[in-house]
């Protein structure tokens, strides 16, 4: 019987959101996962710049509006149920062009009751933006769902092609709760015990980077995930903390949770190293050995010789 794909590989998930299918989806392929969530979501602590920026919506006519996620429009249009301006809310979208950014923000927009006028292929924030500017935005008001953190780069471009933008935060990114499995996550991959490590948002991507600067340890974990840790991400926005740190990101060709476990499933074992001896078919994976199909899990420190002996 052959090896699972991943099995003997260890892959770090990051994600908050979500975590659990992620973890699931690579367990089914055999993979050891290790959890540390590097953000949580949380609801604005005031919901008075929610509620200015839903008044500033509903106050005067909208020519488009961005739903960047799902879990962020679903929000806003709940809040403002809350405060009584569901129906005006609904009303002033309705008569908008409303953008959504992915599959989930789609499905928001259409349980809202509305139709979307238009969703990238790529599920991308730049795409959003291009098309935006392609339409002409030069004297027209749009609202930008916030899916977190702000988007001075899109806000601003917008701003600076004649556009009024209303910002709507509807919550925000902050590290996570207990950061103790973040830490031991990091601790891992400093080990040189993690193959992979998984990404499903920027701001976890920043955090990562920020915990191992917190740690000291930030020079030695951009090396080894240069090097020796495949990293991949959700998408280019989710990739682009890294990227800026010189770190390579594998992306899917589809920002989503399925496609990212399976580009990983693809990718990992393809850096395995392959030898013949003997007559036996030999792979080396990350933590263990498979001979003739057979996993076999071998302790770090052989491990590590086997590596050395086969490079040799």
């Amino acid at each position: 019987m052959n090896a699972a794909p991943l099995a003997g590989y260890t892959v770090g998930v990051t994600a908050a959101r979500r975590a659990d299918e992620l973890s699931a989806l690579l367990e089914r392929k055999g993979a050891t996962v290790l959890h540390g969530p590097a953000i949580r979501i949380v609801p604005l602590p005031d919901d008075a710049e929610l509620l200015a920026a839903t008044k500033a919506v509903v106050e005067e006519p909208l020519d488009f509006a961005v739903a960047t996620t799902g879990i962020g429009f679903r929000g806003w249009v709940e809040a403002a149920e809350g405060w009584g301006l569901g129906a005006r809310l609904l009303s002033r979208l309705s008569g908008a062009r409303v953008l959504a950014r992915g599959p989930k923000a789609r499905g928001a927009v259409r349980a809202a009751g509305l139709v979307e006028a238009w969703s990238p292929e790529g599920e991308s924030n730049a795409e959003l933006l291009d098309h935006l500017l392609r339409s002409g935005v030069a004297g027209q008001r749009v609202a930008v769902q916030l899916h977190g953190e702000p988007l001075p780069e899109f806000t601003s471009t917008l701003r600076a092609a004649g556009a009024t933008v209303v910002e709507v935060p509807v919550y925000r990114w902050t590290g996570p709760a207990d950061p103790a499995p973040l830490e031991r996550l990091l601790e891992a991959v400093l080990a040189g015990q993690v193959d992979a490590l998984t990404f499903t948002s920027a701001p976890a991507a920043a955090s990562v980077l920020r915990t191992a600067d917190a740690m000291g340890k930030l020079p030695e974990l951009i090396t080894l995930l240069r090097r020796d840790v495949l990293v991949v991400g959700v998408g280019s926005f989710t990739a682009s903390p890294l990227v800026t740190a010189g770190i390579p990101v594998v992306q899917p060709a589809r920002a989503r949770i399925g496609a990212l476990a399976r580009e990983l499933t693809l990718e990992l074992p393809a850096r395995a190293t392959r030898l013949r001896i003997a007559g036996r078919e030999i792979e080396l994976r990350g933590q263990a050995v498979v001979v003739d199909g057979e996993l076999r899990p071998v302790p770090p420190a052989p491990m590590a010789v086997l590596r050395v002996l086969a490079a040799a």
